[in-house]
């Protein structure tokens, strides 16, 4: 890519030697800024390098590729900022036992394949973001070998396609994910965006808040490998929500998409005593599971157009449905209810998520319903659409889409789709499953 960069400036300007010097005084015209040592050909040995003497007056050229990627890499943050903690996190030269971590023989060979003009990946080799698929395609099958934890950083990428097609995002939008991952739910919004509207050249705004540190780097890299621009910041989504505006406030956004933790533990004194007012103020401390939580922030997350589609575990629409005892999750459904804020409902199949065999729902919200929806909810029970693999099942390609457009459509369909008013809603005690067996859906 860099390289490209510079041939590009090389035909603007009728020369290699000044598009070099252009590009080290004014970085901001590239992507990244590669300095001499970090570039390819010399780290495939095919270009010399003048390496400068330590301070003992010895040569610093590093002993092996193993080295020189590393050092490259800290290169390469040091004229470009934005990269730190996200390239910068690997020494390919570490050692345990004596042993090398990774043997400088295999990194070679691994150096020299991709020098070969075959495999090359520039921005005029490869289709449109075929190394973002490539990319998500090495995210899965980690996954797939990670078990449980996987579901903290990747979600099933046809659940994110969907998401992405219920949310139809518009250029120029600001869409937000408060428990990010690896960022692939933002990306897969900007994928659907150019898909809609391929000849709009306003790009998403794109603003993501990730915990664990991996993950935030993953995140920072797939944005970058996608050729997005995304804003990612690393915190406590629930205590300290990083996007805020210039009064303190929590930013507010035209969509927000997220897959938090299920049935997450929180201390009650955190919704109790919330400095945001996000919890009291939109019916009630919750206890127990944090699921209506994580709504709850989301709402808060949205500006007075907003929508949002939020995976959580289908107990998140049942629990304390039917009971006689006060139950403080019903309650708060109820008041979502109340105020119209529930858009629909979707039942995912089983086994797509690494973390659990269980069946997943995409609660959909929205604070400005279309006429013809207001006072609606659409329940779209998608656990039939499933293919199955292994180790996980997925949603076949094919039925994202269609899947969506029945959604949208907001249509009673057969055995799939089902569409109750607020009354239907407050008789089945703010059981919201579209997989409760609903009579005749409203026409």
């Amino acid at each position: 890519m860099f390289d490209d960069e510079i041939n590009r400036m090389t035909e603007e300007f009728g020369d290699p030697a000044l598009a070099q010097e252009i590009a080290k005084n004014d970085p901001k015209l590239l992507r990244f800024y590669l300095p001499p040592e970090a570039r390819w050909g010399v780290v495939s040995g095919r270009e010399t390098y003048e390496w400068p003497l330590d301070d003992q007056g010895r040569s610093s050229r590093p002993h092996d590729v193993g080295e020189h990627l590393t050092l490259a890499a800290r290169a390469v943050v040091r004229h470009n900022p934005t990269l730190s903690g996200v390239i910068d996190l690997v020494d390919f030269a570490s050692e345990r036992n004596g042993e090398r971590d990774v043997n400088p023989a295999r990194l070679a060979a691994v150096v020299e394949t991709f020098s070969d003009p075959r495999y090359r990946l520039g921005l005029s080799d490869v289709q449109p973001d075929f190394l973002g698929r490539a990319y998500e395609y090495l995210l899965r099958k980690f996954a797939e070998g990670s078990g449980q934890s996987a579901g903290e950083f990747f979600t099933p990428t046809e659940v994110g396609f969907l998401m992405a097609h219920l949310m139809r995002p518009r250029p120029g939008e600001t869409c937000h994910d408060y428990a990010c991952g690896s960022a692939g739910l933002l990306v897969k919004l900007q994928l659907v965006a150019r898909e809609l509207d391929p000849t709009s050249r306003a790009p998403l705004k794109l603003f993501g808040q990730e915990l664990q540190s991996d993950s935030y780097a993953v995140a920072k890299m797939n944005a970058i490998i996608h050729d997005m621009e995304a804003r990612i910041e690393r915190g406590d989504t629930i205590i300290n929500p990083k996007f805020r505006t210039a009064t303190g406030r929590i930013a507010a956004h035209d969509v927000v998409v997220a897959n938090p933790m299920w049935n997450q533990d929180f201390n009650p004194n955190i919704f109790e005593n919330d400095p945001f007012d996000r919890f009291r103020a939109a019916g009630g401390v919750t206890t127990g599971k944090g699921d209506w939580a994580w709504l709850q922030h989301t709402l808060a997350c949205l500006n007075e157009r907003g929508r949002a589609a939020v995976v959580l575990d289908t107990g998140a629409v049942t629990r304390g449905s039917g009971s006689k005892n006060e139950d403080r999750e019903r309650n708060i459904r109820k008041w979502f209810v109340e105020r119209d804020l529930i858009d629909g409902v979707v039942l995912l199949p089983d086994n797509l998520f690494y973390n659990t065999s269980a069946a997943g729902i995409i609660v959909a919200l929205s604070k400005r319903k279309a006429e013809d929806r207001q006072g609606k909810i659409v329940l779209l029970n998608a656990s039939r659409r499933v293919g199955k693999g292994r180790p996980k099942n997925f949603i076949p390609e094919e039925d994202i889409r269609a899947l969506a457009d029945m959604f949208i459509k907001g249509e009673p369909v057969e055995g799939e789709v089902a569409v109750i008013t607020r009354e239907q809603a407050m008789e089945a005690d703010y059981n919201l499953s579209p997989a409760a067996g609903w009579g005749r859906p409203t026409p």
